[in-house]
This record gives structure tokens, C-alpha cells and sequence, in this order.
């Protein structure tokens, strides 16, 4: 964005501060929960984020076989490596600064477990709704790994793009709804803006650092819900750098009916994914999670 644009630009202020919640998840993994938690249930078309960062060998327990079905996850890893396993064999390690995304669509039931047991494991892990029409759509698997994560650069703000665009530069996640996902990294005293559409939800997630993100001070394991005035998204930096998650996303406008791993629209349906997951029906065989839907029509792997 130019001097001039970010001069005429609507920065949206904050609406909501969240602090995160310290809770236990997969076979006793300590983590930091903000969006999920009674003070933000939800942000169409986001269901929640969680930030895992402890030492590898306190979380080697991991998250053991879970199903899901109706949404899409989204695990970036800092630091450590991840390793997601499905119910088919499907495998894969998300190292540092990989990121993967998942699209569960009618059903995968997946493991995902610490690789290394020293140093630091520092990850994310975003759920995100998938609307009707998409709900019962092919499992698919997006991996990438840090050196397929562009960066866009300038005066002191590394912005890693892993969806969506900024300055020309476009991440490589493919979305079904229209968003962004984005790993702002500011130097002491930098400034950030970023134009996102007036009428998309958004937050950010500040996970090192301090400053300023919108009109309200930032600091780490608190989530900043954008007001939807404004096209613009503003932060700067204080004398000890910030480091934030930008999630952004044009809202889906649908019943949300949520039962643990299981998110639909009506309360028939998530009957129905029970039924599925008990019976043993809940993932397919044939379903191929490392194509698109698109790429299996047509027969290419």
C-alpha cells in the first residue's frame, strides 16, 4: 500500500480483546485457546485457534485418532515438526514453518503427533467452516513446507503469505471461501496495513512481542476481533518487535450446529456423522485426500 493509499485507508478498530484460555486437549497437551472458548464461540467462517507452545517432550502424547467432518483445520508449526497420519495410510510432517491445510469435508479420522522429542514445539491450529454445499465435498490434504511459503518485505515488516495475497505476493494455499492467512513479522518500531475487504471477519493473534494492532495495545496469547468499518488493517511494533497471525475471510452466513470434531447445519446431520464414525464409514477408501477434486475427475495424480 502506497503513503497516499494508507492515508486515505479506513484503519478498522478493535471490537473484542480475547484473552487466551489454558486448556488440555488430545491426550493431555496443554494449550492456549481464544477463538472457541465462551468468550468468542465463533467468527464466520472461523471456529477456532488454538497455540501449542511447550517442549516437545511434555507433548509427546500428541493428539491420538480423532474424526472430523463439515469443516477445514489449518496446523502451522513455528518450530518442532507434526506428523498427521489418517485411518487410509495417508501420511505426512509439517516441519518448521510448514504449514497444512486440511479440507475433512465428509470425513477423515487422523492422528497428529510430535516428531521430535527436544527443543521447542510451537504451533497453531485454526478450524474453519466449510458452507453447505461443501460440507460432504472429498477430503484434500494441502502440505507445504517453509521453503514454499513466499514472504512479502518492506521497511522492517516480514508478512509470510500462506493464503491469500499482499503486494503482489500470493500464498499457496488453496481456498474454497474467500480469505487470507497471514504471519506478520514486525522489526522494533516497524508499522504494517493490509487491505482486507470491509466486509470480511477477521482477528489477529499476537504470539511475540508487544505494540499496537488497530486502536488497543497488543500482547502475546490475546486475539484483536476487527470491527467491520474500515477496509484496512494497522499495526506497529514496539521497541521488542511483534509477531501476529492475520485471519481474515468472507463470513458463510449459515447455521452453525457443532458437536466436538463434527460441525454441520442441522442437528440430523451431525446425528449422521455419528452414526458414520461408530459404523465405520466416516473416511472412504477411495477418497485420495493428496488430489483435488477437480484433478480426480480428470483422472491425474
Amino acid at each position: 500500500m502506497s503513503a497516499q493509499q494508507a492515508a486515505t485507508a479506513a484503519v478498522r478498530p478493535i471490537k473484542a480483546v480475547v484473552r487466551g484460555q489454558k486448556m488440555m486437549e488430545g491426550a493431555g497437551v496443554r494449550i492456549c485457546r481464544t477463538l472457541g472458548t465462551p468468550a468468542l464461540k465463533n467468527l464466520d467462517p472461523f471456529l477456532m485457534l488454538d497455540e501449542l507452545k511447550m517442549p516437545a517432550d511434555q507433548a509427546s502424547a500428541g493428539f491420538p485418532d480423532h474424526p472430523h467432518r463439515g469443516f477445514e483445520t489449518c496446523s502451522i508449526m513455528l518450530s518442532g515438526k507434526m506428523e498427521h497420519a489418517d485411518s487410509m495410510g495417508n501420511k505426512g510432517v509439517i516441519g518448521p514453518g510448514g504449514v497444512q491445510w486440511m479440507t475433512a469435508g465428509r470425513g477423515v479420522v487422523h492422528s497428529e503427533m510430535p516428531v521430535v522429542t527436544s527443543g521447542q514445539l510451537h504451533g497453531f491450529q485454526l478450524w474453519i467452516n466449510l458452507p453447505a454445499k461443501d460440507k460432504m465435498c472429498k477430503p484434500r490434504y494441502q502440505d507445504y513446507q517453509a521453503d514454499y511459503i513466499p514472504a512479502a518485505e518492506s521497511d522492517g515488516a516480514s508478512v509470510r503469505v500462506m493464503a491469500g495475497s499482499r503486494g503482489g505476493v500470493a500464498g499457496p494455499i488453496k481456498l474454497r471461501n474467500p480469505g487470507m492467512l497471514l504471519d506478520v513479522r514486525l522489526q522494533p518500531g516497524a508499522s504494517f496495513t493490509q487491505h482486507v475487504p470491509e466486509a470480511w471477519n477477521g482477528f489477529a493473534y499476537v504470539y511475540e512481542g508487544k505494540g499496537r494492532i488497530g486502536d488497543k495495545n497488543a500482547q502475546v496469547e490475546h486475539a484483536y476481533v476487527l470491527h467491520n468499518e474500515g477496509d484496512t488493517v494497522a499495526a506497529t511494533a514496539d521497541e521488542t518487535g511483534l509477531k501476529f497471525l492475520l485471519i481474515c475471510g468472507k463470513p458463510i452466513g449459515e447455521p452453525i450446529v457443532q458437536y466436538g470434531p463434527f460441525v454441520m447445519n442441522t442437528e440430523l446431520e451431525i446425528k449422521q456423522a455419528f452414526m458414520d464414525y461408530q459404523s465405520g464409514k466416516l473416511q472412504r477408501p477411495e477418497d485420495n485426500p493428496w488430489v483435488s477434486e477437480s484433478d480426480s475427475e480428470r483422472g491425474e495424480l
